[in-house]
């Protein structure tokens, strides 16, 4: 674990906007900045509503952003702003949608393809569009983040982008757009956002900086995502999920994220099953897992989200386990339609993903990746 003396770049956006009705706010933002030709993009649910944006000029909205989006769905985006010519691309709803908005941003009148940019900093600049980010989940924390990433259809793998020319110029984060996120989707992003926190917090390169902002978001986790499930218009409970998933993305940038959304993946880019539900699933494995490795800081997330159990592998994997399910979400892959003849193919997927296993807290070599894929079967 890294300590205090150790160098640590901690990049977030400019300007940030929090609170309820904080979206209407954007309108205000881009005409002083000069912007006249916004290119919003979003799935078909938020395309539906991108009037609240209050966005002014020749505004498109791109409305075929997909779950775990691939190449070709970026290629389509590239289409439209390249047809569009923007000078603002506005990423609006969960994290698939900002990705693609991020990768919009850096590539849209460039020469540089996807392939090109594949891997840390290799985004050339500068970039010639504005970027906001305007999230519509409380999960990935992607508004505050710097990475994008999308499926290879060819190698069913996530290709991961990184640059600091991706950090949005501005990111609105209005709890009450999140009001409409149905319970189960709630659920598993709001374990999505633990997760991201939970892995920093526990991972090789944690730092004392980030450290607050981790343990500070599974707090908010602990406290409100039950209360959310339960009844989508809780206020409070969403704007402490949108903080909480506003912390996991901060972490995202300087530490990153482990074992936990490596083993993950796989079931999302294979088997098409949603990233905060996959993450939700293993969450209880991986911690378990590493608890020998980091046993004070198993013990304050357990306390953190309001568990009584001893830092112990059996006693943490029982107590995280039964915080997910209670929460209505599926903990058995048979469950989310994984076939039991693929969790080998899965294991050497995730065990090909060293740029997130590297940072875990304790080796987890592939036979151990594929024992939790049996034990979660």
């Amino acid at each position: 674990m890294a300590l205090l003396d150790t160098p640590i770049t901690l990049l977030r956006p400019s300007t940030i906007e929090f609170g309820a009705g904080s979206a209407s706010r954007l309108s205000a933002w881009a005409s002083a900045m000069g912007y006249r030709r916004p290119l919003v993009v979003a799935d078909a649910f938020n395309a539906g509503r991108a009037d609240c944006l209050g966005l002014d000029g020749d505004v498109t909205v791109f409305s075929g952003v997909r779950p775990e989006p691939d190449a070709a769905n970026l290629d389509a985006v590239l289409a439209a702003a390249a047809a569009a010519r923007p000078d603002l691309v506005v990423g609006f709803g969960g994290g698939s949608a900002m990705d693609l908005a991020k990768l919009a941003a850096v590539l849209t009148g460039t020469e540089q393809t996807l392939a090109e940019v594949v891997g840390p900093n290799r985004v050339k600049g500068p970039r010639r569009t504005g970027l906001a980010q305007v999230p519509t989940t409380a999960g990935t924390g992607s508004e505050a983040g710097i990475r994008a990433l999308v499926t290879d259809p060819a190698t069913q793998a996530k290709l991961a982008v990184e640059s600091p020319l991706m950090l949005a110029d501005i990111a609105i984060i209005d709890p009450a757009l999140t009001i409409s996120v149905p319970p189960s989707t709630t659920a598993a992003t709001g374990v999505d956002a633990m997760a991201h926190c939970v892995e920093a917090y526990t991972n090789r390169r944690a730092h004392p900086l980030i450290d607050m902002y981790a343990i500070e978001g599974v707090r908010l986790v602990g406290r409100y995502l039950a209360r959310a499930v339960a009844d989508g218009s809780d206020a409070e409970a969403r704007a402490g999920l949108s903080l909480a998933s506003f912390y996991g993305g901060i972490c995202l940038g300087p530490v990153n994220t482990a074992g936990g959304h490596a083993l993950a993946y796989p079931l999302g880019t294979r088997w098409h099953v949603a990233h905060g539900a996959a993450n939700a699933l293993i969450f209880p494995h991986v911690l378990a897992f590493n608890t020998p490795a980091v046993v004070e800081k198993t013990r304050a997330v357990l306390s953190a989200l309001g568990l009584s159990a001893r830092p112990e592998p059996e006693a943490v994997f029982k107590a995280a386990h039964g915080f997910c399910a209670a929460l209505g979400i599926e903990m058995t892959l048979s469950g989310l339609g994984v076939p039991q003849s693929d969790l080998d193919r899965m294991a050497d997927d995730a065990f090909a993903i060293r740029r997130l296993l590297d940072n875990n807290p304790r080796d987890l070599s592939r036979n151990d990746i594929r024992t939790i894929y049996e034990a979660a079967y």
